[in-house]
């Protein structure tokens, strides 16, 4: 993989990763029309997921800052807002941490990581954002455990390539009635656990086959590219798709997924 490369891959994760579009399903469009290995850019693979966290981190440092200053506030009869919602993350990790401990190796066995995969799962992110569209159930005043826990269950369905992660999770709030407004947000800080998890995982996964083999082909060069690409690009989308949901215009992106997913389907 040559810099050129890493830019394009670096920026097709930083944006896909927070749009709904699935950015898994895009990175495995982009590396087969680029032609580049899976097997030599896990440590990119990484390295980008990482950029996006810190994206994440920069454009909701407000949120974050509130969180860790209210966790450690001592509540008067109960837990207080920003205790809830930590408590709220914690609980929506719980069905992810499972499948993506025990159960992705399998889940990759069994359906693989292939452009029919992506294909398929583009059109169910496509349904599932249109539901969510025309849905209009009654809006709730904040995101609740329960809700927490079944979103959680559609961050865990989204191991699957070309199932958009922040497409799942926000569509499956708006079915719940949960409010536009704190939808996004809590969409994009549930997500940040488990993508460290995920990329902490791949880096053991790497090495166990040597460092050699964790790193590949990659230079120093595209990795700091993918990086600042992927980190620059995640910083615009966050924000943008924060705005989009406020305004609630996700059918253009189902519009999008049901288009590239029928495309790649076709030339499969």
């Amino acid at each position: 993989m040559d810099w050129i490369e890493a830019l394009i891959l670096g920026l097709v994760q930083g944006l896909t990763e927070y749009l709904p579009v699935s950015s898994s399903g895009h990175l495995t469009i982009g590396q087969e029309l680029l032609g580049v290995s899976s097997e030599d850019n896990l440590t990119f693979d990484v390295v980008v997921h990482v950029a996006t966290v810190c994206s994440t981190l920069v454009i909701l440092w407000k949120e974050v800052v509130w969180l860790f200053k209210g966790l450690f506030d001592k509540a008067q009869g109960g837990l207080n807002a920003a205790q809830r919602y930590v408590l709220a993350i914690v609980v929506s990790m719980i069905p992810v941490g499972i499948v993506g401990v025990f159960f992705k190796d399998y889940v990759e066995q069994i359906f693989g990581s292939g452009l029919l995969v992506v294909g398929c799962m583009l059109l169910v992110t496509a349904a599932l954002l249109t539901f969510s569209y025309y849905a209009k159930p009654r809006q709730k005043e904040e995101i609740s455990l329960k809700d927490a826990f079944i979103i959680g269950l559609a961050q865990a369905a989204a191991v699957m390539p070309g199932l958009s992660r922040s497409g799942s999770t926000i569509a499956t709030g708006l079915l719940l009635g949960n409010k536009k407004e704190k939808l996004a947000q809590f969409s994009f800080l549930m997500v940040i656990p488990p993508i460290l998890g995920e990329a902490l995982l791949n880096v053991v996964k790497a090495f166990k086959g040597g460092a050699a083999a964790a790193v590949g082909n990659l230079s120093t060069t595209a990795l700091v590219v993918g990086f600042l690409a992927a980190f620059v690009s995640g910083c615009f989308a966050c924000k943008w798709m924060i705005d989009i949901v406020k305004r609630g215009k996700l059918i253009y992106f189902a519009i999008y997924c049901a288009v590239v997913g029928a495309l790649v389907l076709i030339f499969s």
